[in-house]
């Protein structure tokens, strides 16, 4: 059902998400990588204006992809790990949540074990034109293509499940992966159980205003 804006303060339990972001990313460990700490400091500036300036929020409809099938395994291994605060913060709004694909042509092997959820945004519930937050969620045994991302900085913070990039390491709950603008990478799951992110983007109004998702290779549909 759709809903007038109200401001974020209006609605508890979306603030309460927006400040587990801002925490991760105030208190947050950046290994001693310069690049690292630069990106978690402007996440954490243009989180406070959001959360100082109280910011629009406009909820409308809710929206599943088959791949939510699997979110609340997620949310109950999340349950289990230092990440339980912000487990906790998503599944009180679980139910507004805008489950999406963001690609023109999805791959078939995507349909049912992918999905996003924008929080924060250009086109977001919370409304910022210079930051997008969100969820992304894949199921057991889940390839992401490779792609990546021009003029945007990216983060993942692992919230549930182990994930690997670019088959570089494994990622628990709790660790960051960080891209750099134009960087390519892809994604994979562990076999048994899914994987639950938080993710960040960075970017200039315009830049995140009008991007488009696509795959760095094409892939058969």
């Amino acid at each position: 059902m759709e809903t007038s804006a109200v401001k974020l303060s209006d609605r508890p339990d979306w603030r309460y998400l927006i400040r587990e972001y801002y925490n991760v990313y105030r208190f947050g460990m950046a290994g001693g990588s310069k690049r690292i700490g630069g990106h978690m400091r402007t996440v954490q500036s243009r989180l406070s204006q959001v959360l100082t300036y109280d910011t629009d929020l406009t909820i409308g409809s809710a929206e599943k992809k088959p791949v939510c099938d699997h979110l609340g395994r997620s949310l109950d291994n999340g349950e289990q790990e230092k990440t339980q605060t912000f487990i906790r913060a998503i599944e009180k709004v679980s139910p507004e949540l805008s489950w999406q694909y963001g690609y023109g042509q999805m791959p078939t092997s995507l349909k049912k074990n992918y999905a996003y959820a924008e929080i924060l945004g250009p086109k977001g519930p919370v409304f910022c034109n210079d930051l997008i937050l969100g969820l992304v969620l894949f199921s057991p045994n889940c390839k992401y293509p490779a792609h990546s991302h021009k003029d945007i900085t990216e983060s993942y913070y692992c919230l549930s499940g182990h994930v690997s990039q670019n088959h570089a390491g494994v990622y628990p709950p709790g660790s960051m992966l960080f891209n750099q603008s134009g960087f390519e990478h892809l994604l994979t799951t562990s076999l048994y159980e899914p994987v639950l992110l938080a993710y960040v983007w960075v970017g200039d109004a315009e830049t995140l205003g009008s991007f488009e998702m696509s795959f760095t290779q094409k892939t058969k549909t």
